[in-house]
């Protein structure tokens, strides 16, 4: 990635196609760690990148590069005691770059209060990742906890990191 110029900004409906094509990526990538396959039409689920357009109790953030698209941030519980950063995703070409923990760094700041983020066991750059983000915005002052997966017994917990 030749291009280090990292910007978050809040996504509009114009941004729209763009997250669906994200979307799609970021779902087959998550397919991997919970066995989820695509419809007949191809697609995959959806509710949460809608969700995140019609809630006014949600935000989100679109990730570029230079003019590139890279990555969003789906951003719920604005109006309550707690945020969650509940879809997270930087497409594999600017991974490991910084482009992630720059991003999550800027939605806390816009967003100030406590968060809490899931992500699965046995995915281990995401294990990885999210106790790096946790440590370097909150230092120790962070737990982490597994929950069930509400409807999906047939899954191992989720991870959910608090800071």
């Amino acid at each position: 990635m030749s291009d280090t110029t990292v910007r978050l900004a809040l996504a509009h409906a114009a941004d729209r196609p763009v997250l669906d094509r994200l979307w799609a990526l970021f779902q087959h990538d998550l397919s991997e760690f919970r066995g989820v396959l695509p419809r007949p039409d191809g697609s995959f689920r959806s509710e949460r990148l809608e969700a995140a357009f019609a809630d006014g109790d949600r935000a989100p953030y679109l990730v570029t590069s230079g003019e590139h698209p890279v990555g969003f941030a789906f951003v719920r519980g604005l109006d309550g005691p707690t945020r969650v950063l509940n879809s997270f995703f930087v497409v594999r070409g600017a991974r490991r770059t910084g482009v992630g923990l720059r991003a999550v760094r800027e939605v806390v700041g816009r967003h100030p209060g406590p968060w809490e983020v899931a992500f699965q066991d046995n995915n281990p750059g995401a294990v990885r990742f999210w106790r790096r983000v946790a440590a370097e915005i909150a230092g120790d002052a962070w737990t982490e906890e597994r929950r069930p997966v509400p409807g999906r017994p047939d899954l191992a917990p989720d991870v959910w990191i608090s800071f």
